[in-house]
């Protein structure tokens, strides 16, 4: 895989009848009961009616029109390609595709979006076959267009965020209990967290106030509930690097441009 930087100081010519464009792709997680009942974080996915890669499963996503603003891009195939609409969407990375055997070459501005489903039915939208979840895990092998290393990196980055930016925060309704909290936690991370250390160091953040409420229907000692102390979306941090995706090790030799 070449760096952005090996990319620029090659400062090759493009190929005749390479398509160039900006493409918008978007990871749409959720955490969701799987077959057994058990929640798992699950990834949507769309499998493409249309070439290229027909009947290859891949992220939501497509071009970039004409004077649309990328967030509106991500917006719209949200919409367009799953009916879903995100609570929280998040500019994520920016990757370089180029595959000259199709003759494509493209930024792909990738966005995760954090889903509370509740059971909300998904509908394939426009150039798609089926939308179906996939527990991250169990994802497919093959993937349209080098998606499994967007999903990859997104999958690290949500990982990675839900230790420092309360990333867990997004898939919980407005009031919830600690134990709630953790198993979301949990379920992100793929491990068991203590209990008790674990209510330690989310109260010492205080990301989280009870509010005074405990849960209904319990005999022994129901369990408190908490809120948010701010609006969750503003308690993640956002970061857009950019890097090239796998196809771009590639590439046919291409002949230096001329000073």
């Amino acid at each position: 895989m070449k760096t952005e930087g090996d990319l620029l100081a090659l400062k090759v010519a493009r190929p005749a009848g390479v398509e160039t464009s900006v493409v918008v792709a978007v990871v749409i997680f959720s955490i969701r009961a799987d077959a057994a009942g058990r929640p798992r974080l699950q990834v949507l996915l769309v499998q493409r009616s249309v070439d290229p890669f027909k009947s290859y499963w891949s992220l939501p996503g497509g071009k970039l029109w004409g004077h649309e603003a990328l967030d509106e891009a991500a917006w719209r195939q949200l919409v367009e390609k799953t009916g879903l609409r995100a609570s929280y969407l998040e500019q994520l990375y920016t990757f370089e595709l180029c595959d000259v055997s199709r003759q494509m070459e493209a930024a792909v501005v990738a966005y995760y979006a954090l889903v509370r489903t509740d059971g909300t039915e998904i509908a394939p939208g426009r150039k798609t076959m089926e939308a179906s979840w996939f527990p991250v895990d169990e994802a497919p092998t093959e993937f349209a267009f080098d998606n499994d290393e967007i999903l990859h990196y997104a999958l690290q980055r949500l990982r990675a965020k839900v230790e420092y930016a309360h990333v867990a925060l997004q898939f919980l309704p407005p009031s919830f209990t600690m134990a709630h909290l953790r198993a979301v936690y949990e379920v992100i991370l793929g491990r068991r967290i203590d209990p008790t250390n674990f209510r330690r160091r989310v109260e010492a953040t205080g990301t989280i106030v009870p509010t005074g409420e405990i849960v209904a229907g319990e005999r022994h000692r129901p369990p408190a509930l908490y809120r948010c102390a701010e609006d969750p979306a503003s308690l993640i941090k956002t970061l857009r690097p950019r890097r090239p995706l796998r196809s771009s090790t590639d590439l046919i030799p291409r002949t230096e441009a001329t000073p």
